[in-house]
C-alpha cells in the first residue's frame, strides 16, 4: 500500500474551525447545536442567503461537518465536500439534484443495490436508467442516447471487485457532455482519487472504512462548487439527509486511523486471498490483485487493497452456503463492511437464481470482510467451516 505523506497529514492534522488562542483541543469540538443565532438582524439574513457556507441552522451545515468535508475534499482533490446522514443519502441527493424528468442515467460495473433501487423509484417521475452490469465499455457506448445525461458506476465493484477503466468511461461521458459520478466507497480517497482522473462526483459511505468502528452512519459527496451547490439547494437542504454534530465528530476520528487500518486490513484480506486460492472447495476469488484484465495502472492507479474478498464455491446450492455461513465462529454474519470486526454474507437465497444472473452475479459468492483480528485467527475460522460444505 502506498499511502502518501500528504494524504497521511491531512487525515492526522490539526482540525479545522479551532479557536486561535494559546490554548486549544486537540479534537474537534461537538457543536451540538440545531441553530446558530446573530446579533443583528441584517447579518442573519445574509447567512440565509448563503446557506451552503455558513451556519444558520445544523441541517444545513455546522462547523463539526465542515471540518470533517475539509478533510475529505483534500484528500480527494476536490473543491468542496458536503455530509449526508448515510450514504444513500448522498447518492439520492447526486442523482436526483443532477437529473430532470425525461433525463437517462446509464450504470456500469456492478454497483450497490440501493442505488439501482433509487433509479427503479425514479422512473415513476419519468427518468430512464440502463444497467450495464458487466462494465463492457463497447456497451456504454451503445448505451448512449440523445437524453443520457449521467452516467454512474463504481471501481472496484460491488460484490466482486472488477475494476473498469476510469479514465476511458470519462473521456467517453465527456465526448457526449455527459456526467460522471462514483461511489468510491470501497477504495476511500487514500487508495484512488477519481477526481484526478476526470470524474464529476464523487460519493461515499462514511459509514464503512472512513469511520471504520461500525458505529456511525454517514455519506459525502465531493465536487465542484457549482455542482455541490447545485445538489446542496435541490435536494440536500430540502430532503433533510443531515448529518448530526456527534455522527460527523464519530467520522473524523475514524479518519484519524483510516490508513493503518487500511493497511492491516489489506495485509489480512491478502493472506485469505492466497488461502482461498488454493483450497480444493473454493471455484474462485473476487479480488482487485487477482484480476486479469486490470486498467492500466499508469492512468487508473489504485494505492493499495482493503479489506473485501468474495469467492464461490464449487457446490453453490443455496444449502451448501448456507452451511459453510452458519459453521463460522470468528466471523460475524451481517450486512454492510469496513468495520473492526470480520464479517461475512452472501446474497444466494433459495430461489434467486434468475435474479443473480440477471445482475451478473455467480452463484455461490460469499464475501467477507476481514477486520482487525489475526488473520491466521480468520483462516483457521474458514478453515472449519469448509469441513462443512
Amino acid at each position: 500500500m502506498k499511502i502518501s505523506q500528504q494524504d497521511l497529514d491531512i487525515c492526522c492534522g490539526p482540525e479545522a474551525f479551532v479557536s486561535q488562542t494559546d490554548i486549544q483541543p486537540i479534537t474537534q469540538p461537538i457543536h451540538q447545536t440545531s441553530l446558530f443565532s446573530y446579533s443583528k438582524f441584517e447579518n442573519l439574513c445574509a447567512a440565509l442567503a448563503n446557506e451552503y457556507s455558513t451556519p444558520v441552522y445544523t441541517r444545513g451545515r455546522n462547523p463539526s461537518m465542515t471540518s470533517v468535508e475539509k478533510k475529505l475534499a483534500a484528500l480527494e482533490r476536490g473543491e468542496a465536500c458536503k455530509l449526508f446522514a448515510s450514504g444513500m443519502g448522498a447518492i439520492s441527493a447526486a442523482i436526483t439534484g443532477l437529473v430532470n424528468q425525461g433525463d437517462h442515467i446509464i450504470f456500469i460495473n456492478q454497483v450497490y443495490s440501493p442505488t439501482i433501487q433509487l433509479a427503479e423509484q425514479l422512473t415513476r417521475f419519468g427518468v430512464t436508467f440502463t444497467y450495464l452490469t458487466s462494465g463492457d465499455l463497447e456497451q456504454l457506448q451503445a448505451a448512449i442516447r440523445p437524453e443520457t445525461k449521467l452516467i454512474w458506476f463504481e471501481s472496484p465493484a460491488t460484490m466482486t471487485f472488477k475494476r473498469i477503466d476510469i479514465t476511458k468511461v470519462v473521456a467517453i461521458a465527456h465526448e457526449h457532455g455527459i456526467l460522471t459520478g462514483i461511489d468510491n466507497t470501497w477504495a476511500t480517497p487514500l487508495l484512488q482519487k477519481p477526481i484526478t482522473m476526470g470524474v464529476d462526483i464523487v460519493a461515499h459511505s462514511l459509514t464503512k472504512y472512513i469511520g471504520g468502528h461500525s458505529d456511525v452512519i454517514g455519506g459525502a459527496l465531493i465536487s465542484r462548487h457549482a455542482l455541490l451547490k447545485q445538489i446542496f439547494y435541490r435536494t440536500f437542504l430540502l430532503n433533510g439527509a443531515a448529518i448530526g454534530p456527534m455522527d460527523a465528530w464519530l467520522i473524523e476520528r475514524g479518519l484519524r486511523t483510516l490508513s493503518v487500518r487500511l493497511q492491516q486490513q489489506e495485509t489480512s484480506a491478502l493472506a485469505i486471498g492466497e488461502f482461498l486460492q488454493a483450497h480444493p472447495r473454493v471455484a474462485r476469488i473476487y479480488h482487485p490483485a487477482w484480476q486479469e484484465d486490470s486498467p492500466p495502472e499508469e492512468t487508473n492507479p489504485l494505492a493499495g487493497y482493503n479489506g473485501l474478498i468474495s469467492f464461490t464455491l464449487k457446490d453453490p446450492s443455496y444449502e451448501n452456503v448456507t452451511r459453510f455461513l452458519n459453521a463460522l465462529t470468528h466471523f460475524r454474519l451481517g450486512v454492510s463492511w469496513g468495520g473492526f470486526e470480520s464479517l461475512a454474507i452472501s446474497l444466494q437465497r433459495p430461489e434467486n437464481a434468475e435474479q443473480l444472473a440477471a445482475m451478473n452475479l455467480p452463484q455461490g459468492l460469499i464475501r467477507l470482510s476481514v477486520g482487525l483480528e489475526a488473520a491466521p485467527t480468520l483462516i483457521a475460522d474458514l478453515e472449519q467451516a469448509f469441513n462443512h460444505v
